[in-house]
């Protein structure tokens, strides 16, 4: 692989380059758009760094937030109101694993070299069409090779997140990790646990989103150690879950709750949502009973009981369950009365029909659904009235 003459740049990107450089800071084109580019992936988010300062950044622009100002991050919104990342040359003078506290005035050199991994480390001049390439990045690409910048070790320690990050890039791009990088990855696999979980989940869920094979992300986890640590609740083994995993719609929930043994529970550890967690809990405790194909009321009473996850536990069946699948598909065709709402009665009518305010309402429709299911064609006030 060659650098080419030129990348192309988002005219927004080049504006806001342009601008810095006319007043005096040098200003070069970083990241992970440099990277997908050379990989002829598709991304236009081109990140710039810069000489300027912080609030030299915002005094050359006159609309700009400052999203991540004290590491030295400034967004400049362009006109259409779409903000484009400059932050200042920087290096870390000190860190916990998690959290790094930077200083700013540095080169350009001594940004790159406190980046995570030498394909992430490639700067282009957007006005002079230069390439910076201090760590051999270029050629990591072309080996299709995953090495950390310097010593993995200290990469890892600066920041533990880095390990997570190496085994999403390593399945996104199909690329091996070089064995110093992932021998230092499995040594400081236990400084994990001091992240948060928020950092954790989205790295997880980021991964599975981009990986080529979701199998090949799950493998990574397990033999650094990840697993172990954020997540217990996958088997350690793979137990022929890589077929159903690579297969399934990218739907980090969904894959989460197929691989955990208790997906609530992991799902409540990665602080997911609380609608992602019942999700999960219902995958859970539904993902092993099925309906029979051939009988539909227990198909009405499936529907009734699993709603609305019908279609997750749909998703996980194989194709040799395509009789089930036909089956369910159908019977939603008709619309059946599937929950209490559907009911023909209601408790207003209940209780003009006597039955007494309270939980007894409850009780009856619940009976009353019972029937329905067994038989749609019981679905009429008429009918309903008389059960009561």
């Amino acid at each position: 692989m060659a650098f080419p003459s030129t990348l192309p740049i988002p005219a927004e990107v080049l504006k806001i380059a342009t601008r810095l450089e006319e007043a005096g800071f040098e200003t070069w084109c970083v990241g992970g758009a440099i990277r997908d580019n050379l990989l002829s992936l598709q991304n236009h988010d081109f990140d710039l760094t810069t000489a300027a300062h912080p609030d030299a950044v915002q005094k050359l622009f006159k609309r700009t937030v400052p999203v991540g100002i004290e590491h030295g991050t400034v967004a400049v919104l362009d006109a259409n109101n779409q903000p484009h990342e400059v932050t200042t040359f920087r290096k870390d003078i000190e860190t916990d694993g998690r959290h790094a506290v930077v200083a700013f005035g540095v080169s350009l050199m001594d940004d790159l070299a406190r980046r995570d991994f030498t394909i992430n480390a490639i700067a282009y001049h957007p006005v002079r069409h230069e390439w910076r390439d201090p760590f051999q990045g270029e050629q990591d690409l072309a080996k299709k090779l995953i090495r950390a910048v310097g010593d993995p070790n200290w990469r890892f320690q600066e920041d533990y997140l880095r390990i997570l990050r190496a085994l999403r890039f390593s399945a996104r791009f199909e690329f091996r990790i070089h064995a110093r990088t992932l021998e230092a990855a499995k040594a400081n696999a236990q400084g994990l646990a001091q992240l948060s979980a928020e950092r954790v989940r989205e790295e997880w869920f980021k991964g599975i989103k981009t990986a080529r094979k979701v199998s090949k992300l799950v493998a990574l986890w397990r033999d650094v150690g990840a697993r172990r640590i954020w997540l217990p609740e996958i088997s350690a083994n793979d137990k022929g879950e890589a077929r159903t995993v690579d297969r399934l719609a990218r739907d980090p929930v969904l894959i989460t709750a197929l691989l955990a043994k208790d997906p609530a529970s992991l799902l409540t550890r990665l602080k997911c949502s609380t609608r992602d967690i019942e999700r999960g809990r219902a995958i859970g405790r539904w993902r092993e009973k099925y309906p029979d194909p051939k009988d539909p009321v227990a198909i009405r009473r499936w529907l009734s009981e699993v709603d609305p996850y019908v279609d997750d536990l749909l998703a996980l069946l194989p194709s040799a369950s395509a009789p089930l699948v036909k089956a369910v598909d159908k019977m939603r065709a008709g619309n059946p009365p599937l929950t209490l709402k559907d009911l023909a009665l209601k408790g207003d009518d209940l209780i003009a029909a006597g039955v007494r305010p309270g939980p007894d309402v409850g009780e009856v429709l619940g009976r009353l659904l019972d029937e329905v299911l067994e038989d749609p064609a019981r679905n009429t006030r008429e009918y309903l009235l008389s059960r009561v």
